[in-house]
This record gives structure tokens, C-alpha cells and sequence, in this order.
């Protein structure tokens, strides 16, 4: 049985960044980005620390779905 998964995105104090994330682990994986746990990671780099949406899913791999639509939109719109 799949545990599910969450879709996320976080963004900095300015609102001017927007990172799109997947995990099964919503809490955890926000602690990381906060705590800068990955201090090259891209969170880190543009101080995304501010939980703004997500969406939980049944199946991680729906997540995973709604994950990548989501960062084609973005990349869509940024042209």
C-alpha cells in the first residue's frame, strides 16, 4: 500500500522565489528547508523558508505527477 505524498512550494520573505517540491514527509522536509539542512541546495541558496501551498496526494507517484505540471507551468510562464 502506498503511504502517499505531498506537493509543496515554499517561497522566500520577498515572495520572489518559488520552489516546488514533492515529499512523503511534509513536516520533516519543511524543518529541513527551514534549518537549511542542504546548505547548497537551491532552498537554501534563495532563502525559501515559507511553507505557501501544498497538497496531499493517496499515491507518492501522483504527487510526483501534480510535482512536474506544476514546474512545467512555471517554466511556461517565465518566457
Amino acid at each position: 500500500m502506498s503511504k502517499g505524498g505531498f506537493v509543496y512550494m515554499m517561497t522566500n520573505s520577498h515572495h520572489t522565489t518559488i520552489y516546488v517540491g514533492v515529499t512523503s514527509d511534509l513536516s520533516s522536509r519543511v524543518i529541513e528547508h527551514r534549518e537549511k539542512h542542504y546548505p547548497k541546495s537551491f532552498t537554501s541558496k534563495y532563502n525559501c523558508a515559507k511553507l505557501v501551498y501544498f497538497q496531499f496526494f493517496n499515491s507518492i507517484e501522483s504527487a510526483i505527477e501534480e510535482e512536474k505540471r506544476l514546474k512545467r507551468w512555471f517554466k511556461k510562464t517565465e518566457t
